[in-house]
C-alpha cells in the first residue's frame, strides 16, 4: 500500500510474528499502522463457541486493521499470523502526519476503504440470500478479482484450504467439500492434488449453476 522506504524513513519498524501469533486482538486499542511484508495474516472473529470466521486474508503489500486509525474505536477483529510473518509498524500519529503531507496516499486510502466496504456488502448479500453453491462461487470470483495482475488464461488457482473457505463463508467444512465436488461435475472448476482451479470458459460465472 505504501512504499517501504517511505515508511522506514518515517520511523516504521519491522516486526516478526511466528505462525499462529497474535498481532492484535479484537476489542483492543490501535496504536500502529500495519503493513504486511512477508507471509499471510488472517483477520478473524470468534463466536462464543470458539468458531472462527475469517473476515479477510492479508497478503504481502497489503495493510490491515486500518479502521481504528480513522475512527478511534477498538479493533473489530483479531489479526493472526497464518504463516511466519514479517510486517512493518508505523505509529498512528506518524501515519496521520504522512496522510496530511502526501495527498496521493490519503486518496489511495479513501479508495481502499470504499472498496473494502463494497466487498463486505457484497459478501453479506451473498451469504444472506444465496445457496452454499453460490456463496462459494462468489467467494472464488472475489478472490480472483483480488489478483488483477495475474495472467488468467485457462485456469486460476484458488489458494484457499477447505477450512479457510468454510471460515470465510460460515459453512461447514463437510458442506464445502460436497459443494466443490458438485461444482467440479458441472464443469466450472477442477481439482488437482487437492487444489481448486477455476476454468476460464468465457461464460458468466452464474452459468455454473445451470
Amino acid at each position: 500500500m505504501i512504499d517501504e522506504n517511505i515508511l522506514l524513513a518515517r520511523g516504521a519498524i519491522y516486526k516478526k510474528i511466528n505462525k499462529g501469533g497474535i498481532i492484535f486482538n479484537e476489542g483492543t486499542k490501535c496504536y500502529y499502522y500495519h503493513q504486511l511484508i512477508e507471509g499471510k495474516v488472517n483477520w478473524v472473529n470468534y463466536d462464543h463457541d470458539g468458531r472462527v470466521f475469517i473476515q479477510y486474508i492479508v497478503l504481502p503489500g497489503e495493510c490491515f486493521g486500518e479502521l481504528p486509525l480513522f475512527d478511534e474505536e477498538p479493533y473489530v477483529a483479531t489479526a493472526v499470523a497464518e504463516t511466519d510473518t514479517l510486517l512493518l509498524q508505523l505509529p498512528k500519529n506518524t501515519f496521520h502526519e504522512l496522510l496530511k503531507e502526501r495527498t496521493s496516499i490519503a486518496n489511495a486510502f479513501s479508495r481502499l476503504l470504499a472498496q473494502r466496504v463494497r466487498q463486505k456488502f457484497s459478501a453479506l448479500k451473498t451469504m444472506a440470500s444465496n445457496t452454499p453453491e453460490q456463496q462459494i462461487v462468489e467467494l472464488f470470483h472475489l478472490y480472483k478479482k483480488k489478483y488483477p495482475d495475474i495472467i488468467y488464461n485457462e485456469t486460476f488457482k484458488i489458494d484457499l484450504t477447505r477450512q479457510q473457505i468454510a471460515e470465510m463463508t460460515g459453512l461447514r467444512v463437510e458442506t464445502v467439500i460436497r459443494v466443490i465436488k458438485k461444482l467440479e461435475k458441472k464443469g466450472g472448476l477442477y481439482i488437482d492434488k487437492g487444489k481448486v482451479y477455476l476454468l476460464n470458459n468465457d461464460k458468466n460465472h452464474i452459468d455454473i449453476f445451470g
